[in-house]
């Protein structure tokens, strides 16, 4: 992803807008996956935490992300020569204009900022909750996107991360965790089962996750080339594999195929291949998502069972995944394909490096989102009272209803008194297996 003074190339150019705005489309659509999974009083709330990142995460990525991430510097973080854009015009960067870079690998620090939101749904006060992702964009997200793509130590080292694996959902999942934890769960977690209220909204987010996937994943080329067809062949494989593991899995253990742990296996499956996206045959592909079911979906099986209330299972299915992923890239990638040779062609070094950079990425992501979250835990409060929680946040953050005669809506009993009684409740989601 290295600056050059080649010409802009119109076919490139073309790809890569539609690929950028594909891969905008994925917040909305991640806005659906997780809006389905919560309870109805908090639909509106759930699905503005990504919507939010679009704003939030977008300027403080123009203004001083993007520097941090890809202007000269250091091993550890770029410099500031392209503070609020300076510098950062028509000219080219590769095949394609130094803007368009910059949009594009834009849309990744916004969807990787509103992927933690699903750890800490349903209590997080909003305002909070947008300071941090706008921090954690900064001081996490730009600084291990340099590491891998900005020419930093792990692109020295040779780390594979064709788009964004480690970090991306690496440092995603292990936000997610930290995050849970300092928030704690939900105050009815472990007391009653908590059930997706829409499960279409689930299946439609996962739709649209699985069409941006295509321009996250060959858009990563940066150019209309093989190595983008092999990309977007691999995005198409792997997660079809994942979706019929974690279906047989699923039909093991309890008998039916559940259309939330579908939807959860697609994600899984994309998670997965997109280190190795371009590194990798597609019959590889194709085994990496098969083999990436088995971690994410126990693990996501054992968090129900556990004290951690990381609501939406953003740690089992892309930090978990995340790493399974990477790790794969280092057994499975073949310079036959574009990568560097793995494990299973006699290099096992490349698999050294590769979970280096899990750790490394783990490691600095889980302690300054701890510093982070603390901070704002100091500062203001951090959760909704425990009276709206149990009303939702929806009317509580934004004055709005997802449905108007929902949870939370006001019913008009019959009768000559013209008393009133709050709707009755519904469950709300718990686990995605």
């Amino acid at each position: 992803m290295g600056a050059s003074n080649a010409a802009i190339n119109a076919g490139d150019t073309a790809w890569m807008l539609v690929a950028c705005a594909m891969v905008l489309l994925m917040t909305p659509g991640l806005a659906f996956f997780y809006g389905g999974l919560v309870r109805s009083k908090n639909a509106l709330n759930t699905m503005m935490m990504s919507i939010a990142s679009l704003g939030i995460v977008g300027l403080a990525w123009a203004v001083l992300g993007y520097s941090l991430a890809f202007a000269p510097g250091n091993d550890f973080l770029g410099g500031l020569d392209f503070v609020l854009l300076r510098g950062v015009g028509l000219e080219a960067r590769g095949a394609i204009p130094h803007l368009l870079f910059m949009a594009y690998q834009g849309t990744f620090a916004i969807i990787t900022a509103a992927l933690i939101s699903g750890a800490v749904v349903e209590r997080i006060r909003f305002g909070p909750y947008l300071a941090f992702i706008a921090v954690w964009s900064l001081a996490v997200y730009a600084p291990v996107c340099h590491w891998v793509w900005g020419g930093g130590w792990l692109a020295d080292l040779g780390a594979l991360d064709f788009a964004g694996g480690t970090v991306v959902h690496v440092t995603a999942g292990t936000a997610a965790v930290v995050a849970a934890t300092i928030v704690r769960p939900r105050k009815d977690y472990g007391r009653q089962a908590l059930l997706p209220h829409n499960v279409p909204f689930v299946l439609l987010g996962a739709a649209l996750l699985w069409f941006g996937w295509f321009g996250f994943n060959a858009g990563s080329a940066l150019a209309a080339s093989a190595s983008a067809t092999l990309a977007f062949v691999n995005t198409m494989l792997a997660p079809a594999a994942t979706l019929v593991v974690w279906m047989a899995l699923d039909l093991a253990r309890s008998g039916k195929a559940t259309a939330v742990g579908g939807a959860t296996g697609i994600v899984v499956g994309l998670v997965a291949v997109t280190p190795a996206a371009g590194f990798v045959s597609p019959m590889s592909a194709i085994v990496i998502g098969a083999l990436a079911t088995f971690p994410s979906y126990f693990a996501i099986v054992r968090r129900a069972r556990t004290g951690l209330d990381d609501s939406l299972d953003v740690a089992g299915a892309h930090g978990v995944g995340g790493l399974t992923g990477a790790l794969l890239t280092g057994v499975f990638a073949s310079a036959a394909w574009g990568g560097t040779d793995g494990l299973l062609h006699g290099h096992p070094r490349q698999l050294l490096i590769q979970a280096l950079g899990v750790l490394a990425a783990a490691a600095w992501s889980g302690g300054v989102s701890w510093l982070l979250i603390g901070a704002l835990a100091a500062w203001t409060r951090l959760r909704a009272e425990g009276r709206d929680e149990g009303r939702g946040l929806d009317v509580l953050d934004h004055g709005e209803e997802a449905y108007t005669h929902g949870e939370g809506a006001i019913l008009v009993v019959p009768g000559a008194s013209g008393r009133t009684m709050p709707a009755t409740t519904r469950p709300a989601a718990e686990g995605h297996s």
